[in-house]
């Protein structure tokens, strides 16, 4: 049984308007563009992969970037590594605020262009730089990304979804040109327990969700983890920050249990500690996901 099937309601629906406007303006824009640069949150893959992303890219080159490769241990890095190998796709891992991995990611989408030039020149046109586009749920760290290519900031970013509202052309260097776009989301969140790990992880808008919902499930997912694969996690995350051992409760009454040995009852906010705890690393390098069998 999934983990959400606890919480037998349809909890969390998010689509702001400009989302919608967007995603009708980049499909508009990806004829125009040579390359797709799709960026997850490398703790969420699966969660932050939109359906919709192979009929977007269609035949053109897709380069995978798994961003915040400094939130998961390094064996967990390396256990999603072998599982994209295996479905036939090379992951890029980056960290977009300090730079990590960022380099690669400018040579992958470079040699896209050199085999677009080559046929330019064989119908006697001249090279022009290749032309990318970063596409990714909102909040993932596509804006960080575009500001590192670039090695300085002209695209705001900030920690809250929804901040590029619209889209515009970077010119990165004579061999790269970047569409930033907003965050896309599907239309409807189908698959729920996605939708609850975009909340954990703060990638959709908090007025979409319950808190108390969210964290319950959380320690839900680390004490799934924990019993399954306890070397892809740092040691107990939740009895060492918090003192208070998840073993024998559910998440719901870990929540209640913990309100009451710390934060005199208060069961909002202690769910609030514990999603920003996790969101801000105090937790530890702590993954939401792991491949599929």
């Amino acid at each position: 049984m999934s983990i959400t099937q606890n919480y037998k309601l349809n909890i969390i629906q998010w689509y702001p308007g400009h989302i919608a406007k967007a995603e009708k303006n980049l499909k508009e824009n990806l004829k125009l563009v040579d390359v797709v640069l799709e960026v997850r949150d490398a703790r969420i893959p699966l969660a932050t992969h939109h359906p919709r992303i192979s009929e977007w890219v269609g035949s053109k080159t897709r380069v995978l970037v798994l961003n915040r490769v400094d939130m998961i241990l390094p064996q967990v890095r390396q256990v999603w590594t072998e599982w994209f190998k295996s479905q036939g796709e090379v992951p890029y891992f980056t960290n977009a605020q300090q730079g990590q991995g960022v380099t690669a990611i400018s040579k992958a989408a470079q040699a896209a262009g050199v085999a677009i030039n080559e046929r330019r020149k064989s119908r006697g046109m001249l090279p022009r730089p290749v032309r990318a586009v970063v596409i990714g749920f909102p909040n993932v760290g596509k804006s960080a990304l575009i500001n590192r290519l670039l090695g300085r900031r002209v695209v705001e970013s900030a920690a809250r979804p929804g901040v590029t509202r619209q889209l515009r052309w970077v010119r990165i260097s004579d061999e790269l040109e970047l569409l930033d776009a907003p965050g896309v989301i599907p239309a409807k969140l189908e698959d729920q327990e996605a939708a609850l790990k975009l909340a954990i992880c703060d990638d959709i808008g908090e007025a979409s969700y319950d808190n108390q919902i969210v964290a319950a499930v959380l320690v839900d997912i680390l004490k799934d983890i924990e019993a399954n694969a306890s070397d892809l996690l740092p040691k107990h995350p939740l009895r060492s920050r918090y003192k208070l051992d998840p073993t024998s409760f559910t998440g719901e009454a870990y929540l209640f249990a913990l309100a009451e040995y710390r934060y005199k009852g208060d069961v909002e906010k202690t769910a609030r500690a514990i999603l920003t705890d996790f969101r801000q690393g105090s937790l530890g390098a702590v993954p939401l996901e792991l491949p599929p069998e």
